[in-house]
């Protein structure tokens, strides 16, 4: 159950970024995207909330429902970011979101047989590098806003990283207690 949940959330967190992008921020710059603040003075745009809870989410569909599910996530979140955002938007975040989880997944395999929150913290920070580097020059010609996207992605890793971790711990409770 808890993979179907997660595929559902993975998939909408892409149209669900670029939507706030547009029309949700502290600040909107004309023709640019709707910004938030995400600590120490720097702006992000505001999907960084969804993007970054979107890398931890793949990683629990991968490790709940395989990588198929996981590959197939990636394809429709991205499909359905052209419902919500202008094309050139959303072929902007469908091409970050392609190349950074697919570079997630290569980081995330290995590593998850041993280290589950290792895993997820490294696949992470590679998928959000990566993402926040191409989305902010294919969408927008410049990567000036690339230190706050990529503090913003790291603080919703983190915060999903600590639900994941008592996922975790709950689980293994439980299946010592039975």
């Amino acid at each position: 159950m808890l993979g179907y949940l997660a595929l559902a959330g993975f998939v909408a967190t892409i149209p669900a970024a670029n939507w706030l992008i547009g029309n949700l921020g502290t600040t909107c710059v004309p023709n640019g995207p709707c910004l938030i603040p995400v600590g120490f003075g720097l702006m992000a745009p505001s999907g960084v909330l969804m993007i970054g809870l979107a890398l931890v989410l793949r990683d629990l569909v991968q490790r709940r429902l395989g990588l198929v599910w996981s590959l197939a996530g990636i394809v429709a979140g991205a499909a359905l970011s052209w419902a919500v955002a202008a094309p050139a938007l959303a072929l902007a975040s469908a091409c970050a979101f392609l190349f950074s989880e697919l570079a997630d997944t290569a980081v995330y395999t290995p590593l998850a047989r041993k280290r589950l929150i290792a895993a997820v913290w490294a696949s992470s920070l590679v998928g959000t590098v990566i993402d926040s580097t191409l989305f902010l020059w294919l969408a927008f010609g410049s990567v000036q806003l690339l230190p706050g996207l990529v503090l913003g992605k790291m603080w919703m890793v983190a915060l999903a990283t600590l639900v994941l971790w008592l996922i975790r711990r709950r689980e293994t409770s439980t299946a010592t207690a039975a």
